[in-house]
């Protein structure tokens, strides 16, 4: 497989991306906008039909790929997995506490690490050397864990034989790692239903061909009030077979995109009743030969797009932005966030000041971690009609049709992914 690859690599290799080592949170986000999408669940047969290419080849490919073409950051030949926006200071500083053989091997499109998660269980669903995994380890603390499953060995590897390392650095040792496949998670017997508060991924889900089982098993695994939380690569269309079927593209993380309208349908089919969207990007390719290759094949207008979603498992949410005439209160009590914060890319809340919100909201809020931080106000007696603003249309601020500006990094500006 890797031989198949080389001359396509070879023409490439010289229009590499330079090394990418920063990551964002949703700490940078400070600026609501207009409503995200909440389209109306439908049957997914037409995505269904030949949406995903051979599963074993696929596979391999990405383990190749990964495991053995990828030695490096500055290997990438587009910038779809890299992270361009600039970290918080406490990722900052955790990512300074890990082993250099670790950073150099991250091919991660952001950091996808949501707030309050001290004491927290997390998975990282693709956690590659294990960067993540080792920055999430520090924000949990010593009372919280992280596992961390990748099936690619190599990878593996240096997450594994740097865990001592990290453990005398960080003075404690909360992390595990499993060989595995994210859509096969059963065949991991310590992961058993109802046992993690957070899932997170970073750019790997579109690398999987059965992206039904994987949304199924995260929402198996997590408890009542936990979130799916991760960042990955969405199209403004369905991407075309000729484009799945490269597997260059495929491991650049190009041609596994979801169309973000078939995504989010699939979320509300495996149980994530309400997708919410907490910022985007546009992916500029940035590779002549490869911008050309897609050009050629007849698809200059599919746009790509990095965005980072949060899914909460809660049977209680419904499936639109119903108005029940409820309200919030935020008490400026989550660290880092005294002034104001966002639950996603259209609900940010000012310390102090009375905030509208939908039932769902309202839920997201009062039947999760975050109820500590919020008074609330209103009940579930009059019900309203849908919630102003809830709409069907493509949800990415980041695209032509919505003015093209990014809303990673608190908005303006495009460029790499995540």
């Amino acid at each position: 497989m890797k031989a198949n690859l080389l001359p396509f690599l070879s023409v490439l290799i010289t229009a590499t991306n330079n090394q990418f080592t920063e990551a964002f949170t949703p700490s940078s986000l400070q600026n609501h906008r207009l409503a995200t999408t909440r389209s109306t669940t439908t049957s997914l047969s037409a995505a269904d039909q030949d949406m995903f290419v051979d599963k074993t080849a696929t596979h391999s490919s990405v383990t190749t790929y990964y495991g053995e073409t990828l030695q490096k950051t500055s290997d990438l030949l587009t910038n779809a997995c890299c992270t361009a926006a600039r970290p918080a200071p406490q990722i900052a500083e955790a990512i300074s506490n890990i082993h250099p053989d670790v950073i150099q091997k991250y091919y991660g499109c952001g950091f996808c690490v949501p707030d309050e998660v001290q004491g927290m269980t997390i998975l990282d669903l693709g956690c590659g050397a294990g960067r993540d995994v080792y920055i999430a380890s520090q924000l949990v603390g010593e009372k919280g864990r992280v596992i961390g499953v990748d099936m690619t060995e190599e990878q593996l590897k240096v997450a594994k034989d740097t865990q001592g390392y990290h453990a005398d650095k960080f003075g404690f040792d909360n992390v595990e790692f499993h060989l595995g496949l994210i859509e096969k998670l059963d065949d991991i017997p310590s992961l058993k239903d109802g046992s993690v508060d957070i899932i997170i991924s970073n750019c790997v889900i579109n690398l999987c061909p059965d992206k039904e089982a994987v949304l199924k098993s995260c929402h198996r695994l997590l408890k009542p009030g936990g979130e799916l939380y991760f960042s990955d690569v969405y199209a403004s269309r369905r991407v075309p077979k000729e484009l799945r079927e490269d597997e260059v593209l495929w491991g650049e993380c190009l041609s596994g995109a979801l169309y973000w309208n078939d995504f989010q349908n699939l979320g509300r089919k495996c149980g994530f009743k309400d997708v919410r969207l907490v910022e985007d990007a546009p992916i500029t390719v940035e590779n002549k030969a490869v911008q050309k290759k897609i050009e050629d094949m007849g698809h200059a207008d599919l746009e790509f797009f990095s965005a980072t979603y949060r899914l909460f498992q809660l049977d209680c949410l419904e499936p639109h932005c119903e108005d029940y005439g409820q309200a919030v209160i935020y008490k400026g009590t989550i660290p880092r966030f005294e002034s104001g914060w966002a639950l996603d890319d259209h609900h940010y809340m000012e310390k102090g000041k009375v905030f509208p919100v939908c039932g769902n909201t309202f839920n997201m809020l009062k039947e999760t971690r975050f109820e500590k931080h919020f008074d609330f106000i209103g009940d579930w007696s009059t019900h309203y009609g849908i919630f102003d603003g809830c709409g069907t249309s493509m949800p990415f601020s980041s695209s032509a049709a919505n003015g093209g500006v990014s809303t990673k990094g608190g908005g303006g500006g495009g460029g790499a992914c995540c």
